[in-house]
């Protein structure tokens, strides 16, 4: 994803930068967005939040690639990455069953109905795992924690690939693999690139 370059990374093509980022991302949105609404047989355009994130950050990693960069430069963006999601992931649940996000039917209290009985209220799931990493994350880059300052968007992005591969059992998704559904596997996809980017980035 764009980002201001940390020191010894920065770019001269910020208008480049944040297009391909862009372009990626929505790209990616529709893409994976559109493929799961027809694999789970509905024939309409679809946009996908996780699709969005995998097609940015693999548009901006070609782009680096291609001009030079090398480490992160995503830390600016990482902290409203996370509260992006969680404050969207608020505009799915209000948006009810139209927004084909909801999860699964539950027995639990706090199933929550939409108008065909309680279901899982996974985008509330999914906005509290993220607004609890967009606290952590200030409170880690307010006392400079180096780890996080060289991997923070790396974090993010393995954590939201992880807690989303976890709601996604409890969404009425068609699967494509075993139990999995398209978005396990991109959730999986986010999660490899986060621990391999850690693990790759001189300054952890």
């Amino acid at each position: 994803m764009p980002a201001a370059a940390l020191p010894g990374n920065r770019t001269d093509q910020p208008g480049a930068y944040a297009l391909t980022a862009g372009t990626g991302a929505l790209l990616g949105a529709v893409f994976f967005g559109t493929v799961n609404t027809w694999l789970s047989g509905l024939h309409a355009l679809g946009f996908s939040m996780v699709g969005g994130i995998a097609g940015g950050i693999a548009a901006i990693e070609v782009f680096k690639r291609l001009t030079g960069i090398t480490g992160s430069t995503g830390i600016a963006f990482a902290a409203p990455f996370a509260a992006t999601v969680a404050v969207g992931r608020l505009g799915c649940f209000f948006a009810g069953l139209d927004d084909y996000t909801y999860g699964t039917p539950t027995g639990l209290p706090w199933g929550v109905d939409f108008g065909d009985g309680p279901r899982h209220p996974v985008q509330l799931y999914e906005a509290l795992a993220m607004a609890a990493m967009w606290a952590l994350l200030l409170v880690k880059l307010a006392r400079r924690d180096r780890f996080w300052l060289a991997n923070g968007f790396y974090l993010v992005a393995g954590w939201y690939g992880l807690q989303r591969f976890a709601w996604e059992f409890l969404k009425p998704y068609a699967t494509v693999a075993g139990p999995f559904n398209l978005f396990h596997l991109v959730c999986l996809g986010l999660v490899v690139y986060a621990v391999v980017m850690i693990r790759r980035n001189p300054a952890s």
